[in-house]
């Protein structure tokens, strides 16, 4: 990476740039702001809280070191446009990368209206002010659940859009926290009857997130184009399972469950066009992930603390620069 002040190889200085990350406090969009303070970028996250925690923004203000002066924390939600609009109107915006969204699959079906409303009414407002503030550069994160079930793989960028769940129309037991991991169907046609995904560190999705910002800056005809960021290779439930017990050294109890409603057999993606035309490719693999992830949930046993309220209970409302300590 580049060190603050140094123009970067690929033609552009990082330290000129200014760039909103919605959704920026959640678990992507937390690393994807310590790498781009870390290659120079200055930065400012709208978050509501509403799946993430303001300790998260804190910590990567700490492992950022002096580069954390470059980052300002705004509790907002893009639902409500007027105070996205005066985000945009204190800050002139390079790009935006755009995280913020509810996520969760289960949920997306057991109350679809809600996921419509946050995540599509929420990037339209993205959008609009986006346009309003000549802002024209936007890196777009979504989820493989907008192929559905495929009918083959790894899907391509050219597959269809069939997502099964409003969740892609939109878009852990170790520590003894819970007694038991849900494995929710073991019917499924594939190798072990579990369901097959393409699980990728989070460290390799913030740096190909970052290559196609960078893309959007040294291309002036990249238009709207898709990449998938992924292994390109499918593990199952079960053997993801098996990796975390030879990471932790612990057992995992599971048990067996009914297929939940949304979820896909077997979705994983080709990554050749990112590695192509973004000269990125995920770095780390199975083993790694649950290495890592256990490495922070061990010293973090219930996550991060809770966040704090004003003297009325409530969360406060706005803008403000963020100190802190920790490991993201």
């Amino acid at each position: 990476m580049a060190s603050n002040g140094t123009k970067m190889a690929n033609g552009f200085n990082a330290t000129q740039k200014r760039i909103l990350v919605t959704g920026g406090a959640g678990y992507i969009g937390s690393h994807t702001v310590l790498q781009l303070l870390e290659e120079g970028y200055k930065v400012v996250i709208v978050d509501n809280l509403n799946n993430s925690v303001e300790e998260a923004v804190k910590r990567v203000v700490g492992l950022a070191g002096k580069n954390g002066n470059n980052l300002r924390f705004c509790l907002v939600d893009l639902c409500d446009k007027d105070a996205l609009d005066k985000v945009f109107s204190s800050s002139r915006f390079d790009a935006v990368i755009h995280f913020a969204g509810l996520k969760a699959v289960g949920a997306s079906v057991a109350n679809p209206l809600l996921y419509y409303y946050n995540n599509l009414v929420g990037t339209l407002n993205l959008f609009e002010v986006m346009k309003t503030y000549s802002c024209k550069k936007l890196v777009f994160s979504s989820s493989a659940t907008v192929y559905g079930q495929p009918k083959s793989v790894p899907c391509t960028e050219d597959f269809p859009r069939e997502a099964v769940n409003p969740y892609g129309q939109t878009k852990q037991v170790a520590v003894g926290r819970r007694s038991e991991l849900t494995v929710y169907g073991n019917d499924y046609p594939t190798k072990d009857g579990t369901g097959v995904r393409d699980y990728v560190h989070v460290m390799d999705l913030a740096d190909g997130h970052l290559a196609a910002l960078r893309k959007l800056f040294n291309s002036s005809d990249t238009g709207c184009a898709a990449y998938n960021l992924g292994t390109g290779k499918g593990v199952s439930v079960l053997e993801m399972i098996e990796a975390f017990e030879r990471a932790s050294g612990k057992k995992i109890p599971y048990r067996l469950a009914a297929r939940r409603p949304g979820d896909c057999a077997e979705v994983y993606a080709s990554t050749q066009k990112a590695e192509r035309e973004l000269n990125w490719k995920a770095k780390y693999g199975v083993e790694e992930m649950c290495r890592d992830q256990w490495n922070w949930a061990s010293q973090n046993p219930w996550g991060y603390n809770a966040p704090r309220a004003d003297s009325n209970g409530t969360a406060n409302h706005g803008c403000g620069s963020m100190l802190g300590n920790g490991r993201a």
